[in-house]
């Protein structure tokens, strides 16, 4: 049973709660990348776009890697998350040995040498941004349950099943509406 927080942190989980109604966020997984008193950012981690980084970035090495949905701010803007700690320098830790972002350069080097592969980075177009005070207020509201990030393995776990797996293991009500349609209507 994955640990739920009260309070969500730097590396924690915001899971989307099955009726939050916003459809930017419905059934999805952000991980925290930062939470102070000024505000959050994460990056929606189970949503895979159509394109792939070949696709998007220019004169960037060749690299199948599939980008997701970040967010709803700065869409065209793109981020990276990674656990390659210090040989990306420049990269902020979020916790253990999960980083946010580096230089591209060394970037580049690594996969032109094939030292990255799927299971240690993933790339996003936009993120996810609250005010202060906001992501507080939409968990007190319900919105989302906040869990420890070890609940999934971002760069392992399949994503179109993150959502699921979570609600199936956090219990109580969640596993029904785990396995229920985007709009119940349709049942």
């Amino acid at each position: 049973m994955p640990n739920v927080l009260n309070k969500p942190q730097k590396g924690s989980l915001l899971v989307a709660e099955p009726f939050l109604g916003d459809t930017n966020f419905d059934r999805t997984v952000v991980l925290l990348t930062e939470h102070n008193e000024e505000g959050s950012v994460g990056f929606v981690i189970n949503k895979p776009l159509e394109l792939t980084l070949d696709e998007v970035v220019i004169g960037f090495p060749s690299f199948e890697s599939r980008i997701y949905h970040g967010g709803p701010v700065q869409q065209d803007s793109l981020f990276f998350l990674h656990n390659k700690g210090n040989l990306i320098p420049g990269g902020e830790l979020i916790k253990d040995d999960l980083y946010w972002g580096g230089d591209l350069e060394p970037l580049k080097e690594m996969i032109k040498l094939g030292l990255i592969d799927q299971e240690n980075i993933r790339f996003f177009l936009g993120y996810s941004g609250w005010g202060g005070g906001q992501l507080d207020l939409e968990i007190d509201e319900k919105s989302w349950l906040v869990l420890e990030h070890e609940t999934i393995d971002m760069f392992k776990d399949t994503p179109s099943e993150m959502w699921k797996n979570i609600m199936m293991g956090v219990g109580g009500s969640y596993p029904l509406w785990a396995n229920s349609p985007m709009d119940p209507n349709l049942n």
